[in-house]
């Protein structure tokens, strides 16, 4: 799915891209499948800024997302491709043989009229979710469980797919797209493909308007503020940050430190993502 050139009519809008929608089959969400969404801003239960950059945009309907699909066994039919804003990748609105309605992340290639199924195994169709143990080792993967029973966690954003590189034991060894690679239990689902618009990070922003109605608010380097605001902040004219190491807003080391603490995770990383994949 190629990205749209806007032709510009103003100096905003040169060089802006987005995604080609020619495959959206459907512009209104299902009303039985949407719910509001309470906008805060960043800011916490005492009302102080807790995310920072965070405020503003569009205003949203939530579109409730099936990342379980537990009907085993009961085909459904591919009834729209639909637009989320709550998400980068391109939804499917499916329809159940007993006449339920749910929404799924599209994979790509998935097109109206096609047919899905959530089983234990089966046929390897783009769309169907299986068991992880029940699927071929190397074929493309997304919407993980980590943890059975409670629906897909992970490899969810558009154009990421995971792979699925060798079993044992009660494990599989899948391949994430930040290049880790982790052990999964073979009892978990997952959905076959790879999720859809692939090009989403490939498209120009191009003005600061279009970052407003996503929601994002601007960022301020810490040099511009004034001491009681930055550690990096006061100073003359254009100084440096006058620190041995960059530090954050509230003084602890921004760059290079490690952060990450012991987790229950940890036995199951066979391999730590690589630093090239890093972005």
């Amino acid at each position: 799915m190629p990205l749209k050139l806007i032709k510009p009519t103003t100096s905003g809008q040169r060089k802006m891209s987005y995604t080609d929608f020619s495959s959206i089959t459907k512009k209104k969400p299902e009303k039985t499948l949407t719910a509001p969404l309470q906008k805060n801003a960043g800011r916490d239960a005492s009302g102080r800024i807790s995310v920072r950059h965070q405020g503003g945009g569009a205003k949203r309907l939530y579109r409730l997302i099936d990342f379980k699909q537990p009907k085993c066994d009961v085909p459904a039919t591919v009834e729209a491709i639909e637009y989320d804003p709550n998400r980068t990748s391109f939804i499917a609105l499916i329809k159940y043989e007993d006449g339920v309605k749910s929404y799924i992340i599209a994979p790509q290639e998935l097109k109206v009229g096609d047919k899905v199924i959530t089983s234990f195994k089966g046929e390897i169709k783009t769309g169907c979710r299986y068991k992880i143990k029940n699927i071929p080792t190397g074929i493309p993967v997304y919407n993980i469980e980590l943890i059975p029973g409670r629906g897909g966690q992970i490899v969810r954003s558009a154009g990421s797919s995971a792979t699925i590189l060798a079993k044992e034991g009660k494990y599989a060894q899948v391949r994430l797209p930040s290049g880790e690679v982790r052990m999964i239990h073979l009892e978990g689902f997952a959905s076959i493909g790879t999720v859809s618009n692939p090009l989403n990070s490939s498209a120009r922003i191009a003005k600061a308007g279009r970052k407003r109605h996503m929601g994002i608010r601007p960022s301020v380097r810490g040099k511009a503020m004034n001491p009681v605001d930055h550690p990096h902040g006061g100073g003359e004219g254009n100084t440096s940050i006058g620190l041995k190491h960059p530090k954050t807003p509230w003084g602890k080391p921004a760059l290079g430190k490690k952060t990450r603490k012991i987790k229950y995770s940890d036995p199951f990383i066979v391999r730590h993502r690589s630093k090239k994949r890093r972005k």
